[in-house]
């Protein structure tokens, strides 16, 4: 039997999500450092998710981060990249994950992405939240 690796553990406290947007606005105002905020949303009861997430814990980078809204949705934060960099970075992911995990079925997910550029003055959780995940339906 595999291990869930998110059973037993509740979501992420919303205020860990705030203060994710915070830092991408921040790298955006302050250093004028784009990043990107990704929506990652799988079908109900899908089991490579929490693999995924999991294993994406322990891919990414010191700076970038996860936050788990719910058993099938995240949002990850890619600090110091465009959305174009972010696509391939995040597909070199998948392709890891499939590398590493051969017997799991291929992610499919439904994945957005929204760019934190330079200039930005305001960055709320609900416009955020509303771009990534709105009307979104995973196939």
């Amino acid at each position: 039997m595999v291990a869930d690796p998110m059973a037993g553990q509740t979501n992420d406290d919303p205020r860990r999500l705030r203060g994710l947007l915070d830092r991408a606005r921040d790298l955006a105002r302050e250093h004028a450092v784009p990043s990107v905020v990704l929506g990652l949303a799988a079908r109900e009861g899908d089991s490579s998710f929490p693999e995924f997430v999991a294993f994406l814990q322990s891919a990414l980078r010191v700076e970038d981060a996860i936050f788990r809204m719910t058993r099938e949705r995240a949002v990850i934060h890619l600090a110091d990249l465009d959305s174009g960099r972010a696509e391939e970075v995040f597909g070199r992911l998948i392709t890891d994950f499939s590398d590493e995990f051969p017997s799991m079925t291929a992610p499919d997910f439904e994945v957005r992405y929204f760019e934190v550029k330079p200039g930005l003055s305001e960055l709320r959780v609900r416009d955020v939240l509303t771009e990534l995940f709105s009307g979104q339906t995973v196939h």
